[in-house]
């Protein structure tokens, strides 16, 4: 490392006030406003048609319960856990979260000078002919550059827009397998129901073609009445074949969730009209309630990190000030470079002025304009379908109420009807083809109303996740 003097003295006076500049900072970085919501301030009026009480009830974001508190049934809990632990899309999102706190942790080194340490030597002939050696050991710094126009800040801000949206996209995948996992779980409880149904009803008819049957072989019935009765319990046999194909599909959709084989030791469960979900979810809520949901979240990160790419962009049309420097010892003979080595250093500072670059720098700032114009647009989009989906399950909170108790009510008169056919059938007042209608119609009402006692209790599942609902920093850490 040979001794050298700058050889500008104007440049020497200038590296001060350029350091001094540099540490105060200038950013070309664009001020930031959020753009409006695309959306109406409130959601949809159908909401309002809600029970009273619970429009009484104080306004509780769905944001801020926890889903260990949401959700009441201890199997389904236990399952919860066990998804946050092993899901696989859950764990690739919270390595994509380290992945990218590695490049934010390399954007944020460039604001600092990088030193090494190193030791060289060379040797070669002189202009004398003789064989000279120089051995050089110490510190360097190398192109280390004084960011005065914020272009590295930039870059850095860019970075770490980046990592909060990949901390945002794992809440996503969190919120979203949760409530796929209970839906999943629901219709387990839906199909255990439904096979119950289909298993009672096949026992029905099985009685009612042995009845048919004895009549027939004493001819107080007629082939077409037994042909009736044996139709009606085939389609009771393809019903529940359907039923127990449905629910080993359904178990094995909850087994990929859960992301391991279902434990034999999981506590017991609640029944379907037993699982007491919360619902006093917020109702008519203004929509600014959306910019809490996490994928709103992250499509403003990635706003955000366009926004700083244009300042970068702007910041390169500027001059790039760079400063190389070593400082070390130096010596002619190895075994004395540490003992009676002169001591050497370099300070080589570089001012580069972009004159011609074929328009490169034009098109990375146009580029970025319009990459920034893209990432508005995708988060308007965000907060419209954050819209759509919450103003969906408010409609079906109103009124899947309704259509429940319409469908108890419906069935509840199909039972009636169906014990008073049974009655006159068996007292020769009706027609085998009554009882078989009545039994249709009877099986149908059974069916709907565990259909819609599902939807009603997914339906608050899916309002809790699209408010922005099981979340939790508790369980964010067990799962990693």
């Amino acid at each position: 490392m040979s001794k050298s003097r700058m050889q500008h003295p104007a440049l020497l006076r200038l590296v001060p006030l350029v350091a001094a500049l540099a540490l105060g900072g200038c950013s070309f970085i664009p001020t930031y406003e959020r753009p409006a919501a695309p959306v109406a301030p409130k959601f949809s009026a159908v909401a309002s048609q809600a029970p009273a009480a619970a429009a009484s009830t104080p306004v509780r974001q769905a944001a801020d319960m926890e889903w260990q508190t949401f959700f009441k049934d201890a199997r389904l809990k236990r399952l919860i856990e066990l998804a946050l632990q092993n899901n696989r899309d859950l764990r690739v999102a919270v390595l994509n979260i380290e992945q990218t706190r590695a490049q934010f942790q390399v954007r944020k080194a460039d604001e600092l000078p990088t030193v090494n340490a190193g030791i060289a030597g060379s040797r070669g002939p002189t202009t004398t002919g003789a064989i000279t050696s120089t051995y050089t050991a110490g510190l360097s710094v190398t192109a280390y550059e004084l960011d005065f126009f914020g272009r590295v800040r930039a870059l850095s801000q860019a970075a770490q827009a980046q990592l909060l949206g990949t901390e945002e996209a794992r809440k996503t995948v969190q919120m979203a397998l949760i409530a796929s996992l209970a839906n999943t779980y629901l219709n387990l409880l839906a199909d255990d129901e439904l096979l119950k149904v289909t298993r009672d009803t096949l026992a029905t008819r099985e009685e009612s073609l042995r009845l048919t049957r004895l009549k027939f072989d004493n001819e107080a019935a007629s082939q077409l009445d037994l042909s009736q009765a044996q139709s009606a319990l085939e389609g009771a046999k393809a019903s529940l074949a359907q039923q127990t194909r449905q629910r080993a599909l359904d178990e094995n959709a909850l087994v990929l969730l859960v992301g391991q084989t279902l434990p034999a030791d999981l506590p017991a469960g609640l029944p379907l009209t037993a699982q007491s979900l919360v619902p006093d979810l917020p109702t008519g809520v203004p929509s600014e309630l959306l910019t809490r949901r996490p994928d709103v979240r992250q499509a403003e990160q990635v706003l955000l990190a366009n926004n700083a790419n244009i300042g970068a962009a702007r910041a390169a049309f500027f001059p790039r000030i760079t400063l190389t420097a070593s400082a070390g010892v130096t010596s002619s003979e190895l075994d004395k470079l540490f003992s009676n080595g002169t001591s050497a250093w370099t300070f080589v500072p570089q001012l580069l002025q972009p004159i011609f670059d074929a328009g490169r720098n034009k098109a990375n700032l146009e580029s970025a304009k319009v990459s920034r114009d893209i990432a508005v647009a995708q988060y308007e989009k965000a907060i419209q379908t954050g819209f759509r989906e919450v103003s969906d399950a408010l409609a079906g909170r109103a009124t899947l109420t309704e259509q429940l108790r319409a469908q108890t009510a419906q069935l509840a008169a199909e039972q009636s009807r169906m014990m008073l056919t049974d009655m006159r059938f068996k007292h020769g007042a009706a027609s085998s083809f009554e009882v078989l209608d009545a039994q249709r119609s009877l099986f149908a009402a059974q069916q709907a109303v565990v259909q819609v006692q599902t939807l009603q209790v997914q339906n608050l599942v899916t309002l809790y996740k699209v408010l922005g609902g099981g979340w939790t920093e508790g369980s964010a850490q067990k799962s990693e």
